[in-house]
């Protein structure tokens, strides 16, 4: 027998009705996937996404790549800079990043990868497959997924969620 429930019928406040659970609950789950493969290279989750930025950036800027500011960072994270901070001081503590002042501003702070940093990159290539696998979701939908998420985080900037 197929019930067939009316809109009307649905208590908007329900939690299983909430996107806002849905992405709380789904973001714990994905990173507790990621917290296993990220171990072994001594990162956390956001630690790994600001290498991930420190590589995009050495990636497209080619041989002799400009060090990324802390803004810049925190821009491509969409994060503030204050969150960022000690996460690039336990960085350059194992090794993998240098900050130095800039010469052009010494209000800013330059962040670089140093060749443990680019190393570890190697290391890295193996963690998205790995993830996919875990979670056992066909890459495409995943992608879609990625794709909507992204529509829905653009949405919610212009709606007025703001970022340092």
């Amino acid at each position: 027998m197929i019930v067939v429930t009316a809109a009307a019928d649905i208590d908007p406040l329900a939690l299983e009705q909430q996107v806002c659970f849905a992405l709380a609950v789904t973001n714990r789950a994905v990173l507790a996937v990621y917290r296993p493969l990220l171990e072994p290279l001594g990162l956390t989750h956001p630690k790994y996404l600001v290498m991930l930025a420190l590589w995009d950036h050495r990636k497209s800027a080619g041989d002799d790549p400009a060090p990324m500011s802390v803004k810049q960072i925190a821009t491509a994270l969409q994060m503030d800079s204050a969150t960022l901070s000690p996460m690039l001081k336990r960085l350059e503590a194992l090794g993998l990043i240098t900050r130095t002042r800039s010469a052009a501003d010494e209000r800013a702070t330059d962040v670089e990868l140093t060749s443990d940093g680019i190393a570890l990159r190697e290391r890295a290539l193996a963690i998205p497959a790995a993830v996919v696998a875990r979670l056992g979701v066909d890459l495409p939908e995943l992608e879609q997924l990625r794709s909507a998420l992204t529509r829905v985080n653009t949405a919610a900037l212009a709606a007025g969620a703001l970022y340092e």
